[in-house]
């Protein structure tokens, strides 16, 4: 049976709580911490919740994301001068990646995810696996290849995943009801998990719904389990841009695509 723990809503001057980890029905009802509350960290959990970080660039990205396309689930955003210059990693968001990745983080990767009442959605439990390059190039260890909205994407070895952070900046509120993530704490140091695994990694593991407040900042450790349902129909938005950071090159003639 899976361990989960939900984030109980918070008071209006103040983001979501982190009660402790224990084993529960996974019912949907919050469950009593055995600890008092805890800080969570990305080397023990995976995740960390950084309430109210993105609040002084909300107007820009409201901007930088306007005339975004709304039907769709997920928006791949490249060539975009605007959203790299809000995510460098010397400013206030990129800095919460810099910190764990060292100084030479840079974004290489955003996507402005949305669910609403006309596009519902809803994804399973699953590692991310795959990274963005500006062109293809056959190197060994790297494959199989896709494309994503014109977008080459290449699982690289694991590794590279491993050394890599995921903001989720909240551009909606993201209460129980609005589709949170779904983490499985812990999960991010099992390396590449097969996918006959999964299941029995989660109810091991237990998962964390990641609430939030417009302008809230979850960090997450790249390679973490990670699932999320479909909003309810009454909330008009649940708009999160997911920006993956790294500090690594990858082998020539291979290049990270970048914002």
């Amino acid at each position: 049976m899976t361990a989960t723990v939900r984030v109980p809503p918070a008071p209006a001057t103040a983001g979501p709580a982190w009660p402790g980890h224990r084993p529960g029905a996974d019912d949907g009802e919050s469950i009593p911490a055995l600890a008092p509350q805890i800080e969570p960290t990305l080397e023990r959990h995976g995740a960390r919740y950084h309430p109210g970080a993105a609040l002084p660039i909300l107007p820009d990205l409201d901007r930088a994301v306007a005339t975004c396309p709304t039907d769709r689930a997920g928006l791949r955003l490249h060539g975009r001068a605007d959203l790299a210059r809000l995510l460098a990693p010397d400013t206030r968001i990129g800095t919460l990646a810099a910190r764990h990745l060292g100084p030479a983080t840079r974004p290489v990767r955003a996507i402005l995810f949305d669910k609403s009442a006309g596009v519902r959605w809803s994804l399973g439990w699953h590692q991310d696996r795959t990274v963005a390059v500006r062109a293809r190039r056959d190197v060994p260890g790297y494959g199989p290849w896709s494309l994503k909205a014109g977008l080459h994407h290449v699982e690289p070895p694991f590794a590279v995943i491993e050394a890599m952070l995921t903001l989720r900046i909240h551009l909606d509120d993201v209460p129980a009801d609005n589709a949170p993530l779904l983490v499985a704490p812990g999960s991010h140091r099992l390396g590449r998990v097969p996918e006959a695994a999964i299941a029995a990694i989660v109810a091991r593991c237990g998962s964390i719904a990641c609430l939030a407040r417009r302008g809230d900042v979850w960090a997450y450790a790249t390679p973490i389990l990670h699932a999320s349902t479909a909003a309810a129909p009454h909330h008009a938005h649940r708009r999160v841009l997911h920006v993956d950071y790294a500090a690594i090159e990858l082998p020539h003639p291979l290049a990270w695509a970048g914002l």
